[in-house]
């Protein structure tokens, strides 16, 4: 875990539903249990606002950082996700995103890392789909300059192969018994009691967790196998995030009410 990521883990899982901001020193106090000292959360900060991700704000116990609302759309679509709050509503169409032409390199290179977090599987070069549009493709396309045709339809064929072309569900679901294998003992072993135990503990779970919004896109059911691994990884986070819950939460709140 890098510390960019485990500030975007902090804003996301707590300060979003706590008004999305905090003072520097808040978010030093919050990232130590995961093993990052001041000048990492510092630089991290720093690299985060000439992103465009966070903003400095004034708060009452001081400066502080806030999300911008870039971040904010992107921290709510990825929590949908993560926590599967919006429900499932395919109608058999499929949101389709056909590029104009390829980008260079580094822009290539980027727009594919950011099409597959938005949930888009690659059929071609230039052709994508995703079983629901993303609020954020637009701005992707926009940031890296790429101009795209896009557009609703059903598939001539079978969609669970046009699903099994566009995304490896055989490794995702290797990879999903594995995440809950590495982790049941690892996550088992924390006393949900200690407040920072519990809450360095809940982060790096989402973190690892985190990582299949790279790969899964949220097929709808019909789409998966009945024996479907992801169902039992989502379970395995869904309780020890919720078992961790109360101490974590216990210990953002200090580090907030001491700001």
């Amino acid at each position: 875990m890098r510390a960019r990521s485990a500030l975007f883990d902090v804003y996301g899982g707590h300060l979003r539903e706590r008004g999305g901001a905090a003072t520097i020193a808040a978010l030093v106090r919050l990232l130590e249990p995961l093993g990052f000292a001041a000048p990492a959360v510092r630089t991290a900060v720093s690299r985060t606002v000439r992103q465009g991700w966070l903003r400095p704000v004034r708060l009452p116990a001081g400066p502080g950082y806030a999300l911008t609302p870039r971040a904010e759309t992107r921290l709510d679509e990825a929590a949908a996700r993560i926590y599967r709050t919006r429900p499932s509503t395919w109608d058999g169409r499929w949101h389709v995103v056909v590029l104009e032409e390829l980008p260079p390199r580094p822009a290539r290179d980027r727009l594919t890392s950011s099409l597959r977090l938005l949930g888009y599987g690659e059929l071609g070069p230039v052709t994508w789909v995703a079983p629901r549009p993303s609020p954020e493709l637009t701005d992707v396309l926009t940031s890296e300059e790429v101009a795209a045709r896009t557009f609703h339809g059903e598939h001539d064929g079978d969609d669970t192969e046009l699903a099994a072309r566009a995304w490896d569900l055989a490794e995702l679901g290797g990879d999903y018994a594995a995440f809950v294998a590495e982790w049941e003992p690892r996550v088992s072993a924390v006393d949900a009691s200690a407040a920072a135990e519990a809450f360095a503990a809940s982060q790096q779970l989402l973190h690892a967790w985190r990582k299949f919004l790279f790969r899964d896109p949220g097929l709808p059911p019909q789409l998966l196998p009945e024996d479907w691994p992801g169902r039992a990884a989502a379970r395995f986070f869904d309780h020890h995030t919720g078992r961790l819950a109360p101490g974590a939460n216990r210990f953002v709140e200090s580090c907030l009410d001491g700001q």
